[in-house]
């Protein structure tokens, strides 16, 4: 609080004589707009606790970010005093915030507490069963654990924390696992069972947890996250008093730079069949540079399809009505769920406030490793399952521009693995339950026959880069920013492939690439290069082979061709298949044939993520 006050020793703050200090921050204000939209109460009060010399202000902000002084009040005791403010939801339809500051007179002033509350006639808390999921990350999980424990508000609201471990290294076998489990006592219980992916291991949560009935929620979250253990409770308390059953989904910020907000809000455009950040939010806004009260977006209530499963509070309710995840092992799972939730009647509210703190996506590039065949297929079978379009608007075509990209790109191995997803795809449903159980080694097999995904860690493993001419007259090649550039690019480097590989790029690479540079128009140029890959720990020696791009690229032309023809077909399939897909007893086998495998070493993770950071 630099030199404006401090924080008490229980947890208060004192502000110093004629200084002031706001509360209209992301975790200390309230989203009004997200209960006036989907609670039906009319008012929130503001409770506080004050000693001292000073004035609380409270504020209310518009959809458009304009700010309004809602009410105030003066304080001038030694001994503390109560406040109470009684404010209206009324204007909130499209957006708004409230939030109060303080501000000291002539002598210190100091909040000892403050709560927002409400009036209603329920008196009980729901109650959770948290599922985690995790894969080979002990740390994180022990870690989790461990701050669970030391939340008793938290704690006497929650019936079970169930840890799925899929990995081969163990969270039992962590040396503070066992301080952990006797802290948590009968409220922790582990499961081991084979690799299923996050849509295996949180299925098999949901599961447990509808099983035993005694939970009105099942909480799910990733294992490499940090979680603020008091959105568990604020997102109880919205779906609580949700007008209906409700998902209710937190916000996730970067673990390593811990004010960037990282995703506020995903929907799925509906026409390119693609996820990503809803419409009017910023992906990566960082607090630390612009307030909240500063940041007109953050002040129009937004509205989402789905939540990430990194966390995300479901009703039992609603597991026992749709079902469980379908089996798709990672990608897709979380946002396939929220849709087939709203399709009956539940929303899925991403409330402000509620948040954790998770590894962030931009060091890591699954669209062309192992996982490009799950983001492949799963994000075709979701919109056969779920897209209003005819033969799914824009995602043949985007489908078949990814494998021409990957192509040019010399990337043979996702290129290889999106034929393969679509070929699956059109072998029908009922292979998904044995994909979840065996698809995963198999492209680990079969991955290993392509250069792009060997890779070393030491660069000069590799021949130094040579290039028989220089680029011409110095000029490197630029990205094309038309529609006209773009084409003549691709059709220049579908001419390349015509020609045979030149014969010095056959000995050295004609280029570093490095990740970030990893565009289909650069790679497009050389007939070899190095490419480093997104976290920056190894390359690979990317090289052009012109036969198999002309088998791969007829594949994909008869491939997409047969996708397009038969779109109907298939989502009439696909959507008949899916109550037996995520029901819990197709589940049940999964489930028991994945057990012989959980004492085996395990194939890969869900996600790649470092160890986590010291907090």
């Amino acid at each position: 609080m630099g030199g404006f006050g401090s924080v008490t020793a229980s947890n208060g703050a004192t502000v110093k004589s004629e200084r002031r200090l706001t509360f209209g921050t992301y975790f200390n204000a309230f989203p009004a707009s997200y209960w006036r939209r989907w609670t039906p109460l009319d008012t929130v009060t503001l409770s506080l606790v004050a000693s001292g010399q000073g004035s609380v202000i409270v504020y209310r902000s518009t959809a458009k970010g304009h700010v309004q002084r809602a009410d105030s009040a003066s304080i001038d005791s030694t001994e503390p005093v109560e406040l109470t403010f009684e404010l209206s939801l009324k204007p909130f339809i499209d957006g708004g915030w409230y939030w109060f500051d303080i501000e000291a007179g002539e002598e210190a002033f100091t909040l000892h507490e403050a709560v927002w509350g409400f009036e209603t006639e329920r008196t009980d808390s729901g109650t959770v069963t948290i599922g985690i999921t995790t894969f080979n990350r002990p740390e994180f999980c022990v870690d989790q654990l461990i701050k669970l424990a030391g939340e008793p508000d938290v704690l006497a609201i929650i019936d079970e924390i169930l840890v799925v471990d899929q990995g081969s290294q163990k969270v039992t076998d962590h040396e503070l696992y066992p301080a952990a489990a006797v802290s948590l006592g009968a409220k922790l219980r582990v499961i081991e069972q084979g690799n299923l992916g996050g849509s295996g291991g949180f299925s098999r949560a949901m599961d447990e947890a509808t099983s035993k009935g005694a939970s009105d929620y099942v909480l799910l979250l990733d294992d490499d996250v940090v979680c603020e253990p008091e959105g568990i409770r604020r997102a109880v308390a919205f779906a609580d008093l949700a007008k209906q059953p409700t998902l209710v989904g937190g916000q996730m910020f970067s673990l390593y730079d811990r004010s960037v907000l990282h995703a506020y809000g995903e929907t799925v455009a509906k026409y390119r069949w693609f996820w990503g950040a809803a419409p009017n939010t910023v992906h990566g806004h960082n607090f630390a540079r612009k307030s909240l009260r500063a940041t007109t977006w953050l002040h129009r209530r937004i509205d989402v399809d789905y939540n990430g499963w990194w966390m995300c509070l479901i009703p039992t309710s609603v597991i026992r009505e749709i079902g469980l995840s379908l089996p798709m092992f990672i990608k897709w799972d979380d946002a396939d769920f929220g849709l087939r939730a709203a399709e009956a009647g539940y929303p899925t509210v991403t409330m402000p406030g509620v948040a954790v703190w998770h590894v962030p996506w931009h060091e890591k590039d699954d669209t062309i490793d192992w996982q490009a065949y799950f983001h492949r297929r799963n994000r075709i079978v979701a919109a056969l399952m779920h897209s209003p379009y005819e033969r799914g608007g824009r995602l043949i075509r985007e489908s078949f521009e990814t494998q021409v990209k990957h192509l040019l790109s010399m990337q043979y191995s996702p290129a290889e693995m999106g034929l393969l997803a679509i070929e699956d795809i059109l072998e029908g449903p009922q292979r998904m339950h044995r994909d979840v159980l065996h698809r995963l080694p198999e492209l680990r097999e079969m991955r290993k026959n392509y250069d792009d995904q060997r890779s070393v860690t030491d660069l000069d493993k590799f021949p130094k880069a040579r290039r028989k001419k220089p680029p011409r007259r110095g000029k490197e090649p630029s990205a094309p920013t038309t529609k006209l550039g773009r084409g003549r690019s691709m059709a220049a480097g579908a001419v390349r492939q015509l020609l045979p590989v030149r014969e010095l790029a056959r000995r050295n690479p004609e280029a570093n690439v490095p990740h970030i540079d990893l565009k289909w128009w650069l790679l497009s140029q050389f007939d070899s290069a190095l490419v480093s890959s997104a976290d920056g720990t190894a390359v690979s020696w990317y090289k052009r082979h012109p036969q198999q791009f002309r088998d791969l690229l007829a594949r994909s032309i008869a491939l997409h061709a047969r996708l397009a023809r038969e779109w109907p077909q298939l989502a009439a399939q696909y959507k008949a298949a899916l109550p037996d897909l995520a029901a819990p007893k197709t589940w049940h086998e999964t489930f028991e044939e994945s057990a012989q495998a959980a004492d085996r070493p395990a194939e890969a993770p869900q996600e790649s993520a470092p160890p986590p950071p010291a907090t």
